[in-house]
């Protein structure tokens, strides 16, 4: 099959060239950076279009449009497809947000975090789908096929819980590392010295429920250690604020709970 692509980001990239890796050609890229663009095109030897309306509908069998959320309206209101399947990579948007742009169309999400630098060599990559016609299915999971062997459907509603915990686990964990790491940093500590329990942490829970694993001063209601902690963080308020929410809500979530 063939496909174009909207977009020079960490997921054009990825897409692009698992795509062009199973065989479907790509007909061309664009993107607003003529620098970014060029090396997306290059790398995928296609063409490159100047502007969005050298787009033209049937130049290719399924058109990604790999932007920001909060530029997939704008771009989709600029495109008008009779043949083509227009597909978005979001996770939080709407499927209808390209019904005026497209007479088929999709979504085809990855529930992984990519980076164009470092894309994933592996098919383990959980895909979200939705489609709005049974032609766009049967043309989404073609291509779907060819970046991953794991591909479900995920309505809308469903799409926005899923995106929500998405960013909860990638990004929050990310964030309370990066905490953990600036805490190290200041007190003259080897970050390195977390690194194994952080692996045991995510070794865990391959297998079991984060919930039947929880330890900590927390579920324990060990609340004098609880103290100690927030006193260590009186000058740092925005880490207390970021300490107590998840105190409170580990609290909250084993209220019943014995003691572990």
């Amino acid at each position: 099959m063939t496909f174009s692509i909207i977009g020079t980001g960490n997921i054009a990239w990825f897409f692009g060239k698992r795509l062009a890796a199973s065989g479907h050609q790509c007909r061309g890229v664009y993107g607003r950076n003529a620098a970014s663009t060029k090396a997306l095109a290059d790398a995928l030897l296609c063409n490159r279009f100047g502007a969005i309306n050298e787009i033209r509908d049937e130049d290719a069998d399924v058109c990604f449009l790999a932007v920001s959320d909060a530029a997939i309206a704008e771009v989709a209101a600029q495109l008008s497809f009779k043949k083509t399947i227009l597909v978005h990579t979001s996770g939080a948007q709407q499927l209808g947000i390209l019904s005026k742009a497209a007479t088929d169309y999709a979504v085809l999400w990855p529930v992984y975090s990519i980076l164009k630098t470092n894309t994933p060599g592996h098919r383990d990559i959980p895909c979200a789908w939705e489609v709005s016609s049974d032609r766009a299915k049967k043309y989404m999971l073609e291509m779907g096929h060819a970046i991953t062997d794991d591909l479900f459907e995920a309505k809308e509603e469903q799409r926005k819980w899923l995106h929500l915990s998405a960013v909860m686990t990638n990004n929050f964990i990310n964030h309370l590392l990066a905490i953990n790491e600036q805490i190290c940093k200041e007190n003259n500590l080897p970050a390195s010295a977390l690194q194994p329990m952080i692996t045991q942490t995510f070794e865990r829970v391959k297998h079991t429920s984060p919930r039947s694993v929880q330890t900590g001063p927390a579920i324990r209601k060990d609340y004098s250690t609880i103290e100690q902690h927030k006193h260590l963080l009186e000058e740092h308020p925005q880490l207390l604020k970021v300490y107590e929410a998840l105190t409170e809500s580990i609290q909250a979530m084993y209220a019943t709970a014995v003691s572990a």
